[in-house]
Formats: structure tokens, C-alpha cells, sequence
């Protein structure tokens, strides 16, 4: 078994991904941040077809292609509740679930925070995983609707896949997110990857996917309870998102 991704880049910092699962040709795109470059990306593909779109919130920048989308391929539409409020569904889900792409089967996981119904889609088989907005290269996601303890309990159900897992977060965020990361966390091997992400994006290469084991490494949020061990978790974690959201650097 195997899945084919395909990322291209849409409006400013989103990232568009579609999915094929080779044994049977099924195809999806995970969210809808722009239909226009979605069904540009479809038509270069060659693949012919598409038949699902697996929603991971319900923000416009991932949800807001739903209807166009539906209308030029019938695709169905997969995603949590909330997506209701832009768009409906064929089919909710939400932690626990399974969501099947032919051969390959995806397992929904809650990482609500960012907003309270947001999940994520992980192939175990494949060991990837898109995780919309919830976690970035070196970032996590906005309190927009959910507590500081629901989100980091998401992210620790994240940090508990495989360290190998392939990380494909929706935005390009990486050098800023990177640029608050120094500011907290002086640990080499967060200088190390930073002088990269940054070279990276100089030259216009983007810097998602991750995986796991580098954002347990590097990522401040997930390194929360090291940064601030006179916390609870919970709390450390509370108090990193807090100067990152007024973080000027």
C-alpha cells in the first residue's frame, strides 16, 4: 500500500495537498484552502478523478473550497461538525474514527484547540499524517476557541506517533515561527535546524513536511514542560502560546 501526495502552494501561506491511494486510484484533497489551484493541481496531475475532501476544521482557508469543489468534481465531503458552518458534509467524524481512501485507512485523531472540533488524519501504515492547523514546523496553532490544556493534550496525543511520521501542517510559518523559537530556547539543536529553515526559505524551498521526532526536538511547544519545569505542563505550555501570540521578532 501506498499514498502519493502531491503539495503545491495556495493564497498567501496555505499549502494544498491531494492524496492517491495507488492500489485503487482514490483520490482526495485534504482541506480546501483554494479551489482554483486545487483543481489546477487535479487537471496537472493526470489523475483523472476526485473523490473525497477530508476537512480538518472549519475555517475558510480549509473550508471554503467545499462547495466549489463538490460542484466541478461530485467529490464527497469528509470533516468534523463544525465544517457545517460553511459547508455540509457527507460524512462527520471525529476522534476515533476511520476514514478509509481505498486501501488506505486513515485514523482520525482530536487535536481540538485551534478550534474545538479540529482533527487530524494519520495513516499509520503509511506512518503520515496532515494535521491542518494544529501543529507546524516549529508552531503550533492559535487558541482561537479552545482552553490552553485542551490544546496541549492534542499535541501530546500528536507527540505520542512514531517519531518517522511525516508531519504535513497547512501553512508556511516556519522561518517566524523559527524566529520566536530562538527567543525561548537556546538548545543547539534548535539553532542548528533554525540556520537551515532559514537558509531554506532564502531560497524559496519549503519547509513542510516535518515529522514528529524533529518538532519533539525543536518545537517549543512540545518542549514546553523542559522550558518551563517549574509548571505543570498544561500551564508551560499556556505561557509559551501567550509570547508567541505578541511575539514582534
Amino acid at each position: 500500500m501506498s499514498l502519493t501526495v502531491r503539495q503545491f502552494p495556495c493564497l498567501s501561506d496555505n499549502y494544498g495537498f491531494l492524496i492517491r491511494d495507488e492500489e485503487t486510484g482514490l483520490t482526495a484533497t485534504i482541506d480546501t484552502p483554494d479551489a482554483d489551484a486545487i483543481l489546477g493541481e487535479l487537471a496537472a496531475s493526470g489523475w483523472g478523478r476526485l473523490d473525497f475532501i477530508l476537512n480538518t476544521h472549519w475555517h475558510p482557508d480549509h473550508a471554503g473550497g467545499n462547495a466549489r469543489i463538490v460542484e466541478a468534481t461530485g467529490a464527497k465531503t469528509i470533516g468534523p461538525q463544525e465544517v457545517i458552518r460553511l459547508a455540509p458534509l457527507d460524512r462527520v467524524v471525529e476522534g476515533g474514527d476511520v476514514v478509509d481512501l481505498g486501501a488506505t485507512r486513515f485514523k482520525v485523531i482530536d487535536v481540538g484547540g485551534h478550534t474545538l472540533g479540529h482533527i487530524a488524519f494519520h495513516d499509520a501504515a503509511g506512518r503520515i499524517a496532515f494535521v491542518g492547523d494544529a501543529i507546524f514546523a516549529l508552531g503550533c496553532g492559535r487558541l482561537f476557541e479552545g482552553t490552553a490544556e485542551q490544546m496541549w493534550n492534542s499535541l501530546t496525543r500528536l507527540a505520542a506517533l512514531p517519531a518517522e511520521t511525516t508531519v504535513y501542517c497547512a501553512h508556511e510559518y516556519t522561518a517566524s515561527n523559527a524566529r520566536f523559537a530562538l527567543s525561548v530556547d537556546d538548545d543547539p539543536d534548535l539553532r542548528a535546524r533554525a540556520a537551515e529553515i532559514f537558509a531554506m526559505r532564502e531560497k524559496g524551498i519549503p519547509t513542510v513536511p516535518t515529522t514528529i521526532g524533529a518538532e519533539k526536538a525543536t518545537n517549543p511547544f512540545l518542549r514546553a514542560p523542559l522550558l518551563r519545569p517549574d509548571l505543570p505542563p498544561a500551564k508551560a505550555f499556556a505561557e509559551i502560546r501567550a509570547a508567541k501570540d505578541v511575539f514582534k521578532g
